[in-house]
């Protein structure tokens, strides 16, 4: 457990602190519960090119992310990539989410997703299933931080152990 908090917390400052090109594909997801909201909030940072990659993989879009030239389209084809790939389960079953948005940060591409309408008496369990660039580059990790209702929990996700759970 320590191993995985002290991993989660180097990966989180190197992302947040790295430049310029990188040898490694690993993506931070964190899932915190607001009361106030009654949701479950969910930002998840990738590195920029990989996601650009992916999109013209997938969808042969020129996405030109954080750029001047950015496609008018980038919005929905991130969006239309995260649905395709990242689930939110709540006590088990799959739950819709919304795609609030993106910002960027150096070289890394931040999303905002929403699972409205959580309550926190029903609340039992929390997964993801993560399969963000791990069609793309065989070496992804994705890593997932839950923080709801006082209890912690991390999760290294890669292409063949893609799901991780917190039991409330």
């Amino acid at each position: 457990r320590r191993f995985f908090i002290f991993l989660g917390i180097w990966i989180s400052l190197f992302l947040s602190s790295f430049s310029g090109a990188h040898k490694f594909y690993v993506s931070v997801t964190n899932v915190a519960y607001s009361q106030e909201e009654a949701s479950l909030q969910i930002i998840s940072r990738i590195f920029i090119d990989d996601l650009e990659n992916a999109l013209k993989t997938r969808y042969e879009l020129d996405s030109y992310l954080a750029t001047p030239d950015e496609s008018k389209q980038a919005d929905a084809y991130i969006e239309r990539y995260f649905n395709s790939k990242f689930t939110v389960f709540v006590n088990g079953g799959p739950v819709e989410y919304t795609f609030l948005g993106k910002r960027y940060d150096n070289d890394l591409i931040i999303c905002y997703i929403e699972v409205a309408g959580v309550q926190k008496e029903q609340l039992k369990s929390v997964g993801i299933q993560n399969e963000i660039l791990t069609d793309i580059f065989e070496e992804q990790k994705n890593l997932v931080h839950f923080n709801i209702l006082g209890k912690k929990k991390s999760f290294v996700l890669v292409r063949e152990n893609n799901k991780g759970m917190l039991n409330l």
